[in-house]
């Protein structure tokens, strides 16, 4: 799998009335790597993730996956958002094997990837449950399953997190980490959080706002062996500080 961001820019509006949000983005993701995308409010990442998503085209540029040109949504690429998007009426299992279903799968194969990715993230016992009846985290894990469920070539994970609570969020992060390690998935995170990237990310591409653009590439090559510990090495803060003074730097400069 070989995803290939190329000089990619976008505008809305048209004519004088024109607003550049995106300008020359570049970047490639292969099978198996997990990349970041970070920056403030302004930086156009979230209409990255739309662009891949096949949701909205390109003004100019090219996206391809595995060299077939992005030109709208498609089961090969899973999204994830930060606001859970399950129905409300359908089971945790019915949820999961919505997306399935919709590609015309045989009913044992969905049952059969039903149960297995509900026991992959840990929810085998609340197959019957509804989202009403899930925490905020275990909903966030039926959308990552029914994501991965419709086997996706890459996971696009649009600030998964940013709706829980500061303990639910990291546990996720270790679960989604965990994940990461066992599936061997290819997944682009998309988040203001530089200490949620740089837990997860091996790559972390820094975007500048309006136009957004990626200004730095950091290479985040840490020992992961243990999250909770990680947070506290003085690798990890050291780089997150450096960081945080890059994006600081670039808002004072935007404004």
């Amino acid at each position: 799998m070989h995803l290939s961001v190329h000089g990619v820019s976008k505008s809305f509006g048209e004519g004088r009335q024109a607003k550049l949000v995106l300008d020359d983005i570049s970047f490639s993701i292969k099978s198996g790597e997990f990349v970041a995308l970070v920056g403030s409010s302004g930086s156009g990442k979230s209409t990255v993730m739309r662009l891949i998503a096949g949701l909205e085209r390109p003004s100019a540029g090219v996206i391809a996956l595995d060299g077939q040109s992005v030109r709208g949504p498609g089961s090969d690429r899973g999204m994830v958002f930060q606001k859970y998007s399950l129905y409300p009426w359908m089971t945790a299992a019915q949820n999961v094997a919505f997306g399935m279903s919709l590609q015309g799968l045989p009913r044992p194969l969905v049952r059969e990837r039903t149960a297995y990715f509900l026991e992959v993230v840990g929810l085998q016992d609340a197959a019957r449950r509804l989202p009403k009846e899930l925490s905020g985290g275990m909903q966030q894990r039926v959308a990552i399953a029914r994501a991965l469920a419709a086997d996706p070539k890459v996971v696009l994970l649009d600030e998964p997190f940013g709706a829980l609570d500061l303990q639910i969020r990291e546990s996720m992060q270790e679960f989604l980490y965990q994940l990461w390690q066992r599936s061997g998935l290819t997944a682009l995170l998309i988040t203001h959080d530089l200490e949620e990237a740089l837990l997860l990310a091996q790559r972390v591409h820094i975007m500048a706002p309006r136009p957004g653009r990626i200004v730095r590439t950091v290479e985040a090559d840490l020992d992961r062996s243990n999250l909770p510990h990680l947070r506290m090495s003085a690798p990890f803060l050291e780089l997150r500080e450096e960081l945080v003074t890059t994006l600081r730097n670039l808002d004072a400069a935007a404004s």
